[in-house]
């Protein structure tokens, strides 16, 4: 099997990335070389606990906000949303 066929693809910011089948959503945004927040100075942040309890891993998934990405593992064809983008502050997709 190739490994296009063993991966999920899943969109970040706009971009498609496919990653292996048990990957957390919060995996998938770092390898998409996003962010998944912005602090309120405007600095990127990125998960810090890998068990939902800093809240720093949240995104938009599929149009629901602040979800706890480290606690999600991924899908196909879900649409992953991040502060970076959302603010207007940068990123791959559009605001």
């Amino acid at each position: 099997m190739s490994e296009a066929a063993r991966s999920i693809p899943l969109t970040v910011n706009g971009t498609t990335v496919r990653v292996a089948p048990g990957t957390t959503i919060a995996a998938a945004v770092l390898l998409a070389g996003d962010a998944t927040r912005v602090s309120v100075s405007g600095e990127p942040r990125g998960p810090l606990c890998g068990m939902g309890i800093c809240f720093e891993c949240r995104v938009t998934i599929d149009g629901v906000p602040h979800q706890r990405s480290c606690q999600i593992i991924c899908s196909s064809g879900i649409r992953v949303m991040t502060d970076e983008v959302l603010k207007g502050s940068g990123g791959t997709g559009t605001p």
